[in-house]
């Protein structure tokens, strides 16, 4: 009898020791810290899952990276929690000091988390694309085949020249995962809200478009970084563009040439054959030059109105311009102007 008393005793002792180190080894599984662990660890880490990844994906890069401190218990937890068959792309912040239990339910349920995406100083697609496809999982690749697709274009009552005005340069809330298309979408969205029907009527006031005022604003844009100035630049060009001119805009030439280095366009320059070359072609090219900023795009909607017909950069106000009503004032601004690049030695 004593002997079967202390035998249960023993058994409800054992009992009680493999249910406490259960319990400690659960609690240490699902609530210790296992993520950025040390002194000389960052606060928090973005993890990066591409589409296709698979758990030994996840577990390599949160190794490789020195993220996670135990592999075992955070991969015995993902397997309870069957996260290992069912792992989603995306960015996840991991917090310092993170514990499994909080990581493996962030990534089991795809709780991403949004980054912003600002794009400006953009000329080209493939600027464009770059800028993007750095910031976001769509390649550079993918992001030009939709901005060259008429299919697309013609869809949201653009085309493969104008296409670019979708994108109003900003700063956006993305998922990383957002594809092409769901970005392209976006921002048409973004466009739309961007034309309220004030910025209409104020296009239609001036006869033009929303993509033909984003056209001008485009060169605005790269006429001048002077905010102050940009609606007296653009009273110019649509001056220009009322009367039927050429609207000879140096910038256009750069852009068909594809060379934004050149710091003083020639009468060689000129000759280049594009419809973008505003030297040989009357009106607008056929799309913009760049992405204006908004300050451009206001500064086209709301124009300086004056009579100036001609403008040259300054020389003794670096940034500025001197305006012109008349072609001879225009000639002896122009005539001071090119004798300070000469002097200079810029040809």
């Amino acid at each position: 009898m004593k002997k079967s008393l202390q035998f249960k005793a023993g058994a409800i002792l054992i009992v009680a020791l493999f249910s406490i180190i259960i319990t400690f080894s659960g609690y240490q599984y699902l609530f210790t810290p296992n993520f950025l662990i040390g002194d000389d660890v960052q606060d928090e880490y973005y993890l990066y899952i591409p589409r296709e990844a698979n758990f030994k994906t996840v577990t390599d890069s949160l190794q490789q990276n020195h993220v996670l401190h135990d592999i075992l218990s955070f991969s015995f937890l993902a397997k309870i929690l069957k996260y290992q068959d069912n792992v989603k792309p995306g960015r996840y912040k991991i917090r310092a000091k993170a514990n499994n239990l909080e990581i493996v339910k962030k990534l089991k349920n795809g709780i991403q988390d949004p980054l912003n995406v600002t794009f400006n100083n953009i000329r080209t697609k493939q600027d464009l694309a770059d800028k993007l496809s750095a910031r976001l999982e769509p390649n550079a690749e993918q992001i030009l085949a939709l901005l060259s697709n008429q299919t697309y274009a013609n869809s949201i009552g653009l085309d493969t020249n104008t296409i670019m005005s979708i994108f109003i340069p900003n700063t956006y809330e993305f998922f990383w995962t957002t594809t092409a298309e769901e970005l392209f979408d976006r921002m048409h969205d973004e466009y739309k809200k961007f034309w309220n029907n004030e910025r209409k009527e104020q296009a239609r006031q001036l006869n033009l478009t929303p993509e033909q005022i984003i056209i001008v604003a485009s060169i605005v844009e790269a006429e001048t970084n002077m905010n102050q100035e940009k609606p007296r630049i653009a009273g110019v060009y649509l001056n220009r563009y009322y009367q039927n001119w050429l609207l000879q805009a140096d910038p256009t030439v750069k852009f068909a040439l594809k060379d934004f280095a050149i710091r003083r366009i020639t009468f060689e320059h000129i000759k280049f054959d594009s419809p973008y070359n505003t030297y040989k072609y009357a009106g607008l090219p056929p799309g913009p030059i760049n992405l204006p900023s908004i300050t451009s795009i206001e500064s086209v909607l709301k124009p300086e109105k004056h009579n100036y017909m001609f403008f040259v950069a300054d020389p003794s106000r670096p940034g500025y311009h001197k305006f012109s009503e008349n072609f001879q004032q225009h000639v002896n601004s122009a005539k001071k102007y090119r004798n300070e690049l000469n002097k200079r030695k810029i040809y």
